[in-house]
């Protein structure tokens, strides 16, 4: 895709959207968190801990926007081997300019995709909100307000669940790291935006979140999807905190703007 598409076909996207420009509560200084001398918070502080002992994930997360282009820019060609089908329409995708994403029809960008979720250079943070057994994210995306349920009560993934944009999640305790599963896809999310890596029915996502300290934790995704790859393939990116803020409202009106999604 071309630079020249690619910012029309982001500019589409963003103009699909409303959001509150000039939200409350963004600077404001949160009590609590370790701070420097000259009041900037210190990011490189050792990561929190819950009263429970477990490491607090909890705060406003932001990916990289490189990943949500394509989730296996880091990786051999090798690594993420599509079977014939996936690889056909993945090229498809990449030809037609993204006429398809269901991102810029106001749909859920699906998982992993949302952990990156942005439009252009504008990222879309999340939140994560911890208890000791549920873990909630709440994400800021062009798809309007959604969110996801962890939970850590020791419940199986679910047999036979209604097909979701985000699936259903369960988690536990991996020494330091929360790992995450997630099941039961609808299929019609697209795991990147600028490749356009599919994903069915038939997928797992296994995210481990790991904090390393105050500011900084790794996200390391394992993609399991045998109707799409020839094996799993795992990715690894960075996850930046976003002290003294809080998420926004973002609605997506895409039916005003609908002729401008296709490119």
């Amino acid at each position: 895709m071309s630079y020249h598409h690619r910012a029309w076909f982001f500019m589409a996207l963003l103009a699909t959207l409303t959001s509150h420009a000039n939200a409350q509560w963004i600077n404001y200084p949160v009590p609590g968190i370790p701070r420097l001398a000259d009041g900037k918070v210190n990011l490189a502080a050792p990561a929190p801990k819950t009263p429970e002992g477990k490491p607090d994930l909890s705060g406003v997360w932001a990916g990289q926007p490189d990943y949500f282009r394509d989730l296996a820019k880091d990786l051999k060609p090798e690594d993420v081997e599509m079977l014939p089908s996936a690889k056909t329409l993945q090229e498809q995708r990449e030809k037609n300019d993204h006429r398809d994403d269901p991102l810029a029809k106001c749909l859920p960008p699906g998982v992993p995709r949302i952990d990156t979720s942005n439009n252009g250079e504008a990222l879309h943070p999340f939140k994560i909100v911890q208890t000791p057994l549920l873990v909630v994210l709440l994400y800021e995306t062009s798809a309007n307000s959604i969110f996801r349920q962890v939970f850590l009560d020791g419940r199986p993934l679910p047999r036979d669940p209604q097909p979701a944009w985000l699936g259903y999640s369960v988690g536990r305790w991996d020494g330091n790291s929360l790992v995450v599963e997630t099941a039961g896809f609808n299929g019609r999310a697209w795991l990147d935006t600028f490749k356009g890596h599919p994903q069915t029915g038939a997928a797992k996502v296994t995210e481990r979140f790991t904090r390393r300290d105050f500011g900084h934790m790794d996200l390391d995704i394992t993609i399991d999807d045998p109707k799409a790859y020839a094996k799993p393939w795992r990715v690894k990116l960075p996850l930046n905190l976003l002290p003294d803020t809080e998420l926004i409202e973002t609605v997506c009106e895409n039916e005003k703007d609908r002729e401008h999604t296709r490119l």
